[in-house]
């Protein structure tokens, strides 16, 4: 697979949340600011990375919050991860008080968006994730499904439309 047209640049994120920049109109991904620093982010097309980890705690939290502006994830079994997923540009770097997207983390004021735009999915590419931008290569293979994501109680949240929770999950992070 050729893929020099690329960035080499990409940013691991973990799924729901990587499915939903690429697909789901996600425009904000929220990192602390020593992160942003740390990770040397700025502006520019970068890759998409769908990170290996994620756990049954994460995911129904973050689709009942997809849910919550009507966007359905799809079931976490079929998310790849472990990939290179598309490529979006960045625009910029906000703080909450500099945007109104419902993505944006205003539990806490060292975080920053990274405001992103012109999602393009592409086959995934099998690659290693890192912290903050890390150039990626290809390299092994696609995560297999986990256990908990072939869970019936998983499976049952989506019936037909939006997820339905008897309670709503708690943040856990």
């Amino acid at each position: 697979m050729n893929h020099t047209n690329l960035p080499h640049l990409a940013l691991s994120v973990r799924q729901p949340s990587a499915w939903a920049i690429i697909h789901g109109g996600k425009d904000i991904e929220n990192r602390s600011i020593g992160s942003v620093r740390a990770g040397r982010m700025a502006p520019g097309r970068i890759c998409i990375h769908a990170a290996v980890g994620l756990t049954q705690k994460e995911w129904h939290y973050l689709v009942y919050r997809f849910g919550e502006i009507g966007s359905v994830v799809p079931p976490a079994a079929s998310l790849v991860r472990r990939a290179i997923i598309g490529t979006v540009d960045v625009v910029d770097i906000v703080s909450a008080d500099e945007t109104d997207s419902f993505w944006m983390s205003r539990s806490d004021p060292s975080m920053r968006g990274l405001v992103l735009r012109d999602p393009e999915p592409v086959e995934p590419i099998p690659a290693a994730g890192a912290l903050g931008y890390f150039e990626w290569e290809e390299s092994g293979f696609l995560a297999e499904p986990l256990a908990w994501m072939h869970d019936d109680a998983t499976e049952d949240l989506f019936g037909e439309g939006l997820p339905v929770f008897k309670d709503p999950p708690s943040r856990p992070w």
